[in-house]
């Protein structure tokens, strides 16, 4: 069935890769992002980098629906401050955007966040869940927190938790555990919806570090009241980045199933990965990948390493 772009609504999420603003904060470990540091991250670097990062939202589902995105979760934000910048841009300023953030104890100082239209979301609490690893030596290692939001869609009670777990980069078997116990402070969250409200609808979003069928996601986290689309995309070889020339699809949007019931005044119907062609690198051997804002420690001036994801939703 051919619905109107009136009818239908986008959710977006995207990785928006390092959105540092250039003042050090001497309580974290963003020096790098600095003027005078190793990226020399200049404020004509910085707005350029949010021109581009609002632009992109601006885009998402354009040809879907005629709204930009109602909601859009954020990760690798630094503060309030880049929050406000970004809303604050002419491709967004006019859209009613704000902002539900809370500073992490990440050692980089990157948190996760969550966009809405006030037009269409208004949230009613929001709260942060905490992860506490320990490494082999005893020492806590910080990370980002899982941020919740709850509120209304349209009038509707939506719950949305919006997740940047831990990577890969001291392999992928060793920071397994990490990520299944991640799912575990997800499930922590969901057990908390679910005890006031046993038909909760859920959106569940974020940078996974671990594609659809990996254990955390499959087995830990998308239980039998939970639908992942992103399987379907992941089958077709799809993905939202690159490593080693390899796609991996770690940005995801998981939904609780009655988001998929026929009589419901958000009806889920699809999900995508906005991957244009203005958004990937155009030569070299990173050709097709998404264009981002440095490779190594050269800069490029493009957008992030994570193409945005969005899913979209008929209105009643």
């Amino acid at each position: 069935m051919k619905y109107s772009r009136e009818q239908l609504l986008t959710i977006a999420f995207y990785n928006v890769e390092n959105l540092f603003d250039t003042i050090d904060d001497p309580l974290t470990n963003d020096d790098k992002y600095t003027a005078k540091g190793e990226r020399k991250w200049t404020h004509k670097r910085y707005r350029r980098k949010l021109k581009k990062i609002s632009y992109v939202i601006s885009q998402i589902g354009k040809k879907v629906s005629t709204e930009t995105p109602v909601i859009v979760g954020l990760v690798e934000v630094e503060n309030t401050r880049v929050l406000e910048d970004l809303v604050a841009q002419k491709d967004l300023r006019n859209h009613g955007y704000r902002y539900v953030h809370f500073d992490s104890k990440d050692e980089r100082g990157i948190d996760t966040a969550l966009l809405y239209r006030a037009q269409f979301f208004e949230p009613v609490s929001s709260k942060k869940f905490q992860f506490n690893f320990l490494d082999e030596d005893g020492t806590k290692d910080h990370t980002r927190d899982v941020l919740l939001v709850s509120g209304f869609l349209n009038e509707e009670l939506v719950h949305i938790i919006v997740n940047h777990w831990p990577s890969r980069r001291e392999g992928e078997e060793e920071t397994k555990p990490k990520r299944i116990q991640a799912a575990k402070v997800v499930q922590k969250a969901v057990e908390e919806i679910r005890s006031k409200d046993s038909e909760a609808k859920i959106i569940i979003m974020g940078d996974f570090n671990d594609n659809p069928d990996s254990e955390s996601i499959e087995r830990h986290l998308v239980t039998e009241d939970f639908y992942n689309p992103m399987l379907g995309l992941q089958k077709q070889g799809l993905g939202t980045l690159t490593f080693r020339k390899e796609w991996y699809l770690f940005d995801q949007i998981i939904l609780s199933n009655n988001f998929k019931k026929k009589e419901t005044d958000h009806k889920f119907l699809d999900v995508r990965i906005f991957n244009k062609r203005w958004l990937k690198t155009h030569k070299g051997k990173f050709k097709g990948s998404p264009f981002r804002t440095y490779i190594g420690p050269w800069y490029k001036g493009g957008f992030s390493d994570h193409f945005p994801i969005y899913a979209t939703f008929l209105k009643k």
